[in-house]
């Protein structure tokens, strides 16, 4: 079996929910404590294995790509102040992988971003991480969906158990458990009603995707919201009785998507960096809630 060493991080989206902060720079590059939400993401999928990210961005995204790439005047003035910390982390950053960039020229969809990298890809499965889920685990989420890739050989959905009442916000999957952390999916249902959801397990925006779900989403049409989404993709699949498993994560779910969870990730990171943990944790005890 082919070894997962890719990664396609769609980052073409405009960030609307974080207007106006947003209007000038991409969504993934807002900081959470020292870091872009993006850094975190490239972190999470080296350290489970993987040597090439391709980000398939779209106008405005330049940031990212600056973020990646070596800052020659920053380092030569880091050296200059002999802040040697800060030029090691610097530098660090584009060390960390191969870096390659596509654009998706017009918003149609999560499924034909993914497809834009497709040639870089090639005929291989690969890892697919979309931009607001930061997970904080012992084990790496993006490495224990590949583990579990490496187990089964099909496509592979990261999970995650939210309260029934949430379960409208999301995709939710029904099927077979196969392990406590393991299901073989049969059915999903996008945003169902409370009432109708199968069970309260989610997608988190982390897949392994196979050279079949490429092949899929190259014949699909555009859907009644004008797109070729990947959750079709899959519905597609499961229709066809082609297999899908679901990983439920172990760990944290740090979801960055809206202003409150951002706030929330931003707070649970803050308590275990070393250089502020015990500071914010005294302001926070300090507030008269």
């Amino acid at each position: 079996m082919q070894k997962i060493k890719k990664a396609i991080l769609p980052v073409a989206g405009f960030g609307t929910r974080f207007l106006p902060a947003t209007k000038a720079q991409p969504k993934e590059m807002l900081p959470v404590v020292d870091k872009p939400v993006i850094q975190y993401l490239v972190e999470e999928a080296v350290a489970s294995g993987i040597e090439e990210i391709v980000f398939v961005t779209g106008r405005g995204k330049r940031a990212i790509e600056d973020h990646f790439d070596t800052s020659f005047e920053l380092e030569h003035t880091l050296v200059e102040k002999d802040k040697k910390d800060l030029v090691e982390a610097v530098q660090r950053i584009a060390g960390l992988a191969k870096f390659s960039y596509v654009r998706q020229p017009q918003p149609l969809g999560d499924g034909h971003a993914i497809l834009q990298a497709a040639h870089l890809v090639g005929d291989e499965p690969v890892l697919v991480i979309f931009g607001d889920c930061l997970y904080d685990s012992q084990v790496p989420a993006s490495k224990q969906l590949i583990e579990t890739f490496e187990k089964y050989g099909d496509p592979v959905i990261g999970l995650s158990e939210v309260e029934k009442k949430d379960v409208s916000k999301f995709g939710v999957i029904d099927g077979v458990e196969l392990d406590k952390h393991t299901w073989e999916i049969k059915n999903m249902v996008e945003k169902p009603k409370v009432e109708d959801a199968p069970t309260n397990l989610v997608a988190v925006g982390k897949y392994v995707i196979t050279p079949e779900v490429f092949q899929t989403l190259a014949t699909m049409k555009y859907g009644k919201s004008g797109e070729i989404r990947l959750a079709d993709a899959f519905e597609i699949m499961l229709a066809e009785n082609r297999p899908l498993y679901g990983k439920i994560l172990e760990g944290i779910w740090l979801d960055t998507g809206n202003k409150l969870n951002f706030m929330k990730a931003a707070i649970h990171l803050g308590l275990k960096h070393p250089e502020i943990k015990d500071d914010l944790k005294k302001y926070i005890k300090g507030l008269n809630l």
